[in-house]
């Protein structure tokens, strides 16, 4: 069966196809694709990995055609981007009257 690996970083993305035995583990596929030589710093101890943008464990199987996702860590407070960004547009408008 053929799966996709996928994780980004700010600026870099990468999908990486990988020919794996009917019934293969998440981590099969990752360990399988590579990116971990290509992302030493992946670690999947503490990082999040889903299937098509759905959280699942390590040892889930897989079935032909499935996106294995690899997550980041959230870096900032998502309630708080809402306000940056409202804030980031109100310094933009008074600036320019």
């Amino acid at each position: 069966m053929q799966i996709v690996v996928a994780y980004s970083e700010p600026g870099q993305q990468v999908s990486l196809k990988v020919e794996l035995p009917d019934g293969s583990s998440v981590k099969a596929a990752i360990e399988r694709s590579g990116i971990l030589g290509l992302f030493p710093h992946i670690d999947l101890a503490a990082q999040k990995v889903g299937v098509y943008a759905r959280v699942v464990k390590l040892d889930a199987a897989l079935k032909d055609g499935d996106r294995v996702e690899i997550y980041r860590p959230i870096t900032c407070d998502p309630k708080t981007v809402p306000t940056r960004k409202t804030r980031n547009n109100a310094d933009a408008t008074a600036a320019g009257a």
